[in-house]
């Protein structure tokens, strides 16, 4: 549980130094706008200008329900909101008067640290999200899908978002569209069939089913159904099997959405927190280097030594060249068999296939 996104994330900025920062979401109509302004101007100072100002309007109706607030307003509040927080960012003295906030001449004495802090909003199955990204022209994340048709593709998704930023006469950009993922990977399905299955059927089981009680949704009746609903076949969004898995899924979503800037992974408990690190740690080894093609050049290079193995053999020639010229060398190389060496020599010659030609002389 996060009550407090800025002041967790303020703890986690003490402990990092490049990594940026985002606040997951805010929700807006819970809390007073300026309020929210001045705790993300103190955050980005904190962190050194690394804060991304993530919003929403409220996912879960018993948050709703505590504060008293319908749930039919808090989209709508969600859009006063960063309309007025954008322009205290900009330096503007403002007043607003909402029937659930008042603002008089109110204005931040400090500046967020950056520039242009990045706002984001979230995005699951109304088009209110998207809308809003469009309307300011600001980053998305939206809850990752593969299906091609309907509110929830993503095709559609990034439509109404376009279609907000045109009415409006802003822009916005792929780049700033991120598209949250859930998986669990290891070194073989198997192993990450095992690993995570159980605790994903229990955290579906008894959170999304027993406690929110989602709408359409049915209990999973063991760990391999559970892992074959959540993850199995092309459509599945969520991936419990090998880097190459995971690898698959991110490059299908890109191709099925058009195109988005950033991949993000959902934490999850389905698996112990030794396996948990684990696949992250293969996320990073594995997944990142080849989603974002940083070893592409390493295999042309090496595809490009196998193509022009003749140019390369010249080297070995030179070798061979300087140890015929020695005659104890070359008395030595017809006694040469397999030998044991720290490294393979990398311009060597072939010895025992040269020794076998000098025996055969001979």
């Amino acid at each position: 549980m996060i009550a407090s996104p800025e002041m967790f994330l303020a703890a986690a900025g003490e402990r990092t130094k490049r990594i940026k920062l985002g606040t997951g979401v805010i929700s807006l109509p819970y809390h007073h706008p300026f309020n929210v302004a001045q705790r993300m101007v103190q955050l980005d100072h904190m962190t050194g200008g690394r804060a991304i100002f993530g919003s929403g309007p409220g996912a879960l109706a018993s948050d709703a329900h505590t504060l008293g607030i319908d749930p039919m307003t808090q989209r709508d509040r969600q859009d006063e909101a960063i309309a007025l927080i954008r322009r205290l960012f900009k330096g503007e003295r403002v007043s607003a008067k909402s029937d659930w906030f008042t603002m008089n001449d109110a204005a931040l004495q400090i500046l967020p640290l950056q520039e242009d802090m990045p706002f984001v909003v979230a995005s699951q199955i109304s088009p209110s999200g998207m809308t809003l990204a469009g309307k300011y022209g600001i980053g998305i994340i939206s809850l990752g899908s593969m299906s091609t048709q309907g509110l929830m593709a993503l095709p559609q998704q990034w439509e109404f978002a376009e279609d907000a930023a045109k009415k409006h006469g802003t822009t916005v950009s792929r780049a700033d569209w991120r598209v949250l993922l859930s998986w669990h990977i290891a070194e073989t399905r198997e192993q990450a069939h095992r690993e995570a299955g159980a605790g994903l059927m229990r955290w579906h089981n008894e959170y999304n089913v027993g406690t929110l009680m989602r709408p359409g949704l049915e209990a999973f009746k063991s760990p391999e159904d559970a892992i074959e609903k959540t993850a199995g076949g092309e459509s599945a969004a969520s991936t419990i099997g090998t880097p190459d898995d995971l690898v698959k899924t991110i490059k299908n979503l890109i191709k099925v959405s058009g195109g988005v800037g950033t991949i993000v992974g959902f934490v999850h408990d389905w698996a112990n927190p030794e396996n948990t690190r684990r696949s992250w740690d293969m996320v990073a080894r594995y997944v990142i280097p080849e989603v974002n093609g940083y070893i592409d050049a390493l295999r042309k290079s090496r595809q490009f030594v196998i193509d022009n193995r003749a140019v390369f053999e010249r080297a070995g020639q030179a070798v061979m060249a300087k140890i015929m010229e020695n005659e104890k060398a070359a008395a030595a190389l017809s006694q040469t068999g397999p030998g044991r060496i720290a490294i393979p020599a990398v311009n060597a010659p072939d010895l025992q296939k040269e020794a076998e030609k000098r025996k055969t002389k001979a």
